[in-house]
């Protein structure tokens, strides 16, 4: 028997917030979250990191454990790894090189855009969509909370997954190469600016290599209010500041829906986005229902990684806000190079393996009689998934059971026929006498 490796996560409870209002289990997309004694709880096994339990929480019981701004302090020299949706968190009126100085006030010394990288992981897949031998559609792999869906409820996809790091990891190793270029020295930190908790757990548990070159990962909220501070002094980059190395607008566009797969225009592209319409994707591509589709690009947020959890504005908003940046990075002067110094090999270096998470038990026979036994005791359940009960559907519920972690008692419904029986037996009792008393009726 195998023994799996302890899960690590960015997603938090604060169990003294939670009110045990259900909202969660109903929207996380693996059935990681249950209630019990007015608490949530979430199954280390099962979660992806998604942030939907975030983003519905109306009590912010949930939360990310993201590296705070301070932690770029232990490092000599500290590399911002800005997301193309970083700068959709700021009006168009505050030019992209304001931005980026404002990130060197507030601590950072060199400021590389994950968007830079994202264009030289662009142009690895269509290298690797010439390759026929490549499974068809090609997935992306560069939402990490896509790769752990797929991981735990679609391994037989895992061969689909394109085999390049992610443009996080390969912003990394350039500003890290960069940094040193430029004469950097001591210790090199590199820290993503992210509007997902998924990135966190992609930088401390890398799934495809062996060890991440982020150091931190450091939530939009977190660097909001300094960078507001920063950006209200209105100072522009100086000539004695390191260069600027701005992406095109392709590089831009990967913050939201449709902008990766935007670059891959030669080919049958689809792209999905919010974790529902992934799922739905997801369980067409494992039927074999899009053989004529070469490549996916599917983002568990709607609307993108502008709609992240950890965003700050309106995604619709922000969304706008993104396609003005592609438009200020259309004009001269703004990188769209397709070999990047410093990115290296950004292959896979380790296989991705099945997370067997929605596994009943190891053992096969066992498992097969477990799901026997699921199957017996869904047919007793009501079917309404109202999530009284504190799981996600009457089908989790019933796999509680089996589990041992829940009774049948649990569903409100079949609680109360059992009261009603209960009561109609008291009722009989009410009127029952011991024959030695009983008259029969004939006194």
């Amino acid at each position: 028997m195998n023994t799996l490796m302890p899960v690590p996560h960015s997603v938090m409870l604060d169990a003294s917030a939670c009110r045990g209002c259900t909202n969660c289990i109903k929207r996380c997309p693996v059935e990681a979250i249950r209630v019990r004694k007015s608490k949530a709880s979430i199954i280390a096994e099962r979660c992806i990191d998604c942030g939907e339990c975030i983003r519905v929480c109306p009590h912010k019981a949930k939360k990310a454990d993201s590296s705070p701004l301070s932690m770029i302090r232990a490092f000599d020299h500290a590399v911002a790894l800005p997301a193309p949706a970083f700068f959709a968190q700021f009006d168009r009126s505050i030019p992209s090189a304001e931005i980026i100085a404002a990130l060197r006030r507030i601590g950072f010394d060199s400021v590389v855009e994950v968007a830079e990288a994202a264009q030289e992981v662009s142009a690895r897949t269509a290298e690797a969509l010439r390759d026929t031998e490549l499974p068809r559609p090609l997935i992306s792999a560069s939402c990490p909370a896509v790769v752990r869906l797929i991981q735990v409820r679609y391994p037989s996809l895992l061969d689909h997954l394109a085999r390049i790091v992610s443009p996080m990891e390969t912003a990394a190793r350039i500003g890290k190469s960069r940094a040193r270029k430029l004469g950097a020295v001591g210790r090199v930190g590199a820290f993503f600016l992210s509007p997902c908790p998924a990135k966190v757990t992609a930088s401390r548990a890398p799934l495809s290599i062996p060890l991440s070159s982020v150091d931190g990962v450091i939530a939009f909220p977190d660097l909001y209010k300094p960078m507001l501070d920063a950006l209200a002094e209105a100072k522009t980059v100086s000539p004695s500041e390191p260069p600027l190395h701005l992406a095109g607008a392709a590089g831009v566009a990967w913050g939201r829906a449709e902008g990766e797969s935007e670059q891959h225009a030669l080919y049958s592209s689809i792209a999905v986005d919010g974790i529902d319409r992934v799922i739905s994707l997801l369980e067409e591509i494992d039927n074999g229902a899009l053989p004529s589709v070469d490549f996916v690009e599917a983002l568990a947020c709607p609307g993108g990684c502008v709609g992240g959890p950890l965003t700050v504005v309106n995604p619709s908003l922000a969304r706008s806000r993104i396609r003005e940046r592609e438009a200020e990075r259309s004009c001269a002067g703004f990188s769209t190079a397709a070999s990047v110094a410093g990115a290296g090999d950004l292959s896979w270096v380790n296989d991705i393996a099945p997370r067997p998470a929605l596994r009943l038990h190891p053992d096969f026979k066992k498992a097969s009689s477990m799901l026997e036994e699921l199957e017996r005791i869904a047919e007793t359940l009501p079917g309404l998934d109202c999530g009284s009960c504190g799981a996600p559907s009457c089908r989790a519920l019933a796999e509680d059971i089996v589990r041992g972690t829940a009774t049948a008692h649990d569903c409100i419904f079949i609680l109360r026929e059992r009261l009603r029986g209960l009561t109609k037996e008291l009722m009989a009792l009410e009127d029952f006498e011991p024959p030695s008393l009983d008259h029969g009726g004939d006194a």
